[in-house]
């Protein structure tokens, strides 16, 4: 139930408008209070998404870590695995991929897209987000996370107040949209601890007959669905046995087959994992998994058969300090950056460019041309802020524009490296609408400020040519 301290949290992020806007913003969400507390549903949280902090993006065990870099390791011990290790990127490497040699997606071209939160509309308007995106981004995509537990918080009881004036909008608007899906209600699982996160069902087949509910409800309306989001984070996959990468196989076969049985349109994204770089162990229950490799899970997940389920392969990279087109080995140093792990104790994971295309080659050895779908990607700035989010001090090393030249970076060499077809900034206005000031995690990735305006990020995306 939505308390009214989140609702004052809401007005207070979109402050700085008009005092009739303001007004008028405060009255739809106390009416929107008054609709949860009668309905029984939740206003969506914009954390909930959150990217890993620093100390969850680690660096495996063997590798020397200096005194002064403990913000880069694990704060629990790794359990040592085997990872698999594709061929490093030489310095002057080039695009691999030809675009016309990988299978067609239905849209045909590469897809720029963004997250944001378009449940909350702003001033009352639901077309105001998606007009950002599409006037004024020049973007054809938007990403919106929904949790199955907001649609569902009791058993039969379906609420999707939330999401439909968000969708039917965002389609009216010309706007392709990718629905996250996540989140299992607590009355469909096994295992609730004391501290519940995000969970699948102890019944898979209950997740694949929601989404098949899904694509139901919004006929022509969704494009794409990815299934899941970082299946190797125990936030995400909070079960009594831990992460089991054949266990999310079984259940994105099962949501595949729901989904394109109703429309063989939409785009089937494999939940994208987390680049954590470790494993790490439960320390009160061994061989219970907190944290998996992302190239581990990966590779369980090609040796479970997912490939045969998935248009697209998901993958996230919030791209730390470092910028998009160096790889983790090309000897990259910032002597300035306050936050050294990825300089003192090189690694893959820290590398936007080396995570892509290690995954993109661990897909080919497997004998697949599936493309990939970022469906995060960023780069955080806290310039002129006074605080940052525990975890989170590399966003002190990015300046704003430096934010504004890697987010438009990435972009462009995705689209030339060819096997990535489709990608998702992270993000244009959790900052806006979070209510959580300077310590919410997701706001030094927003391109929105604090009070909804453009952050440079913004504006350089806006010019930046949008080739399909």
């Amino acid at each position: 139930m939505a308390s009214w301290d989140k609702l004052q949290k809401k007005l207070a992020s979109l402050q700085g408008r008009t005092l009739a806007a303001a007004a008028l913003v405060w009255f739809l969400l106390l009416f929107a209070g008054l609709f949860c507390l009668l309905s029984g549903y939740v206003l969506p949280q914009a954390e909930e998404d959150a990217p890993i902090t620093a100390q969850q993006q680690a660096v495996v065990p063997t590798v020397p870590v200096p005194p002064n870099a403990a913000a880069s390791t694990a704060t629990l011990p790794a359990q040592t695995v085997t990872i698999p290790t594709p061929t490093p990127l030489p310095p002057d490497a080039t695009p691999v991929t030809d675009p016309n040699a990988l299978p067609p997606l239905p849209w045909g071209e590469f897809g720029y897209g963004i997250a944001a939160q378009m449940v909350i509309p702003v001033v009352g308007d639901y077309s105001y987000t998606p007009r950002q995106i599409h006037d004024m981004l020049g973007f054809n995509w938007v990403k919106q996370q929904m949790r199955w537990r907001d649609i569902y918080p009791q058993q039969g009881e379906a609420h999707w107040g939330l999401y439909d004036p968000a969708i039917q909008v965002a389609h009216e608007m010309g706007l392709k949209v990718m629905i996250s899906v996540v989140d299992a209600p607590l009355w469909a699982r096994d295992y609730v601890d004391d501290d519940p996160l995000g969970a699948p069902p102890a019944d898979l087949q209950l997740f694949a007959d929601f989404l098949g509910e899904l694509v139901d409800r919004y006929p022509g309306q969704i494009q794409a669905i990815e299934v899941w989001n970082e299946e190797n984070l125990n936030r995400e996959w909070d079960t009594a046995d831990g992460l089991n990468p054949e266990r999310y196989v079984e259940m994105l076969r099962l949501a595949y087959q729901a989904i394109k049985s109703r429309d063989a349109t939409i785009v089937v994204i494999s939940g994208a994992l987390s680049p954590t770089g470790v494993t790490q162990e439960d320390p009160d229950k061994p061989g219970r998994l907190l944290y998996m490799d992302d190239y581990a899970y990966l590779q369980r997940m090609i040796d479970a058969g997912f490939l045969d389920y998935v248009d697209c392969v998901g993958a996230h990279h919030n791209g730390i300090n470092m910028p998009p087109d160096v790889g983790w080995n090309e000897g990259y140093n910032d002597p300035t950056a306050q936050f050294r792990g990825p300089f003192d104790s090189p690694h893959h994971s820290w590398s936007f460019k080396s995570t892509l295309w290690d995954y993109h080659a661990m897909i080919q050895a497997a004998g697949y041309s599936t493309p990939l779908c970022i469906t995060e990607f960023g780069w955080a700035s806290a310039e002129g802020w006074t605080q940052v989010p525990p975890g989170f001090e590399f966003a002190w090393d990015n300046t704003l524009q430096e934010q504004a030249e890697w987010d438009v970076e990435a972009f462009q060499l995705m689209r030339q490296w060819g096997f990535v077809r489709l990608a998702f900034l992270w993000n244009l206005d959790y900052a806006q609408k979070g209510g959580m000031g300077e310590t919410d995690p997701n706001a030094p990735y927003s391109i929105l400020d604090f009070n909804g305006a453009p952050r440079p990020a913004f504006d350089a995306l806006s010019r930046m040519p949008k080739i399909p």
